[in-house]
């Protein structure tokens, strides 16, 4: 499946190959509609009570993310980290300014729990060049560093072309998560 590009493969990202991380791969369906399509989701509506929301979410993140950089003809150089003692960051981006950690949440509440593996990860790893949180909600401005941005603005923030372009009823998604 990854070879006829249905699905696509997230590799893990890690620095010292003895340390205590996950070292198996995540994958993501690239049409995150076939994805609905195989989870029985035939209406927006269902989205929101789906109990892989976040999942969902998580997969149209990566994917438009990935579209982004080729888009941009970078290569994909996407990771996520999560080590033995469950400090996880959704995505890591190489970028020409460093590595950027983006932390990935469905809901439309803030929480300031979703920054801890970025904030973790930083202070045990390399240091992020950006710590991004891109969640369902609106932006808000902290003074920890870390930025919380509204996940379609997250292309602009990170230059990686357009977000929302696969997923027709993304606003839909948006809405019924409010709920």
């Amino acid at each position: 499946m990854e070879a006829s590009f249905v699905v696509f493969k997230l590799p893990p990202y890690f620095e010292n190959f003895g340390k205590r991380v996950i070292k198996s791969p995540k994958y993501y369906f690239t049409d995150v509609g076939l994805l609905a399509y195989l989870l029985g989701i035939e209406k927006p509506e269902q989205v929101s009570r789906d109990p892989l929301v976040g999942n969902i979410f998580e997969n149209l993140i990566v994917i438009e993310a990935l579209k982004g950089r080729y888009n941009q003809g970078h290569n994909a150089d996407l990771y996520f980290f999560r080590d033995s003692n469950g400090v996880e960051i959704d995505l890591l981006c190489k970028t020409t300014q460093g590595l950027v950690g983006i932390e990935v949440k469905s809901s439309s509440t803030w929480h300031a729990k979703f920054a801890k593996g970025l904030l973790t990860f930083s202070k045990s790893n390399s240091q992020l060049s950006r710590s991004i949180v891109a969640y369902n909600g609106k932006s808000i401005d902290l003074s920890s560093g870390v930025e919380v941005v509204e996940y379609n603005n997250l292309s602009i923030l990170l230059n990686l072309g357009s977000m929302g372009s696969g997923l027709v009823c993304h606003e839909q998604i948006r809405k019924d998560l409010e709920l």
